[in-house]
């Protein structure tokens, strides 16, 4: 048989494995458990089934129907969002919230196709707020808001 839709075909694959994974795995590690008196397994179990059997329609329909190609997988977007990511998490305490929010908005802006630094910083403006207000204003969470030197 030949595949006519390979993106169709590669997310079926994607879904199987996954859903066989947490299958697997919940079956292994946790208590199955009844419909009536469910066990911390049963969930799990119940959703990767539930995937797997999706990613098996999927991969059928690959099959079936034409579809485009995969296009070619761009790194630079997954790359600077991880380095975002752990700027966030290594910054935080040092800068505060407000430098750790402005690092990972620009560090994550830059694995987009166009950087418009008006935009960015109006984006890290309105998220520094958003955040300050939410996280330390209302959840009291103790994040520090500034930098250490400035508090």
């Amino acid at each position: 048989m030949k595949i006519k839709g390979p993106k169709e075909f590669w997310a079926g694959l994607m879904f199987i494995a996954f859903g066989l994974f947490f299958l697997i795995g919940s079956q292994i590690n946790y208590q199955m458990g009844t419909a009536v008196r469910m066990g911390p397994g049963y969930f799990p179990s119940v959703l990767g089934g539930i995937l797997a059997v999706l990613g098996v329609l999927v991969l059928v329909d690959a099959f079936v129907e034409d579809g485009p190609k995969v296009p070619k997988f761009n790194f630079r977007p997954l790359v600077m969002i991880l380095i975002a990511c752990l700027a966030f998490a290594y910054t935080l305490k040092p800068l505060g919230l407000i430098g750790a929010i402005a690092a990972l908005v620009f560090i994550g802006a830059f694995g987009g196709h166009e950087f418009k630094f008006k935009e960015v910083t109006i984006l890290t403006v309105v998220l520094v707020i958003f955040s300050v207000l939410v996280f330390v204003k209302g959840l009291t969470l103790p994040f520090p808001i500034w930098p250490a030197f400035m508090e």
